[in-house]
């Protein structure tokens, strides 16, 4: 991918990464009194896979939480083989499927929200972040989402990546009914 000189991206990345809490939830965690774990993902995000896959681009699930909920939303979604959960160092995972996937970092879009994301969101070819992340973060990334987390924040970044791309239209209307 290339910034043109107003920072729009014109090509599509080869591959999508996305953290999950923070970005696909509103960051919070419910606690039943078994000791269950919830939380709540915006059906939006789903479209957003919908979309980047219409386009053969995969979506990396990568999260440092380990958590089967992620591992579910994933299987719905039919992307459990690219669901990454506990990863300490998301820069060296994305280095490696880089390296397996033949393509370079600058192939990449990656949206994040916290500190762990740093690395990765200064690395990749297209970054961004939810509104409500932390300033310090925006201030990292390519673009910041006008949604929160958990508020369809991937659905938003995948639509800024195809409408810079001149695809968005098309994409909508190919998904239609």
């Amino acid at each position: 991918m290339h910034m043109d000189k107003n920072g729009i991206n014109k090509k599509l990345p080869k591959l999508v990464i996305t953290d999950i809490d923070g970005v696909w939830t509103d960051g919070g965690m419910y606690y039943t009194t078994a000791g269950d774990v919830m939380k709540k993902f915006s059906v939006r995000d789903g479209w957003g896979v919908a979309m980047l896959r219409l386009h053969g681009i995969e979506t990396v699930i990568m999260t440092g939480e380990n958590t089967e909920i992620v591992i579910q939303r994933a299987m719905k979604l039919r992307i459990k083989e690219h669901c990454y959960i506990g990863v300490g160092n998301k820069l060296t995972l994305a280095k490696q499927l880089c390296t397996d996937l033949h393509i370079s970092l600058q192939d990449v879009a990656f949206i994040g929200d916290d500190i762990n994301d740093l690395p990765l969101l200064r690395a990749v070819g297209f970054s961004a972040a939810p509104a409500d992340a932390s300033l310090y973060i925006q201030k990292e990334v390519h673009y910041v989402t006008k949604r929160e987390g958990g508020q369809g924040a991937f659905r938003e970044f995948v639509e800024r990546i195809l409408s810079d791309s001149g695809l968005l239209h098309s994409t909508v209307e190919s998904l239609l009914p």
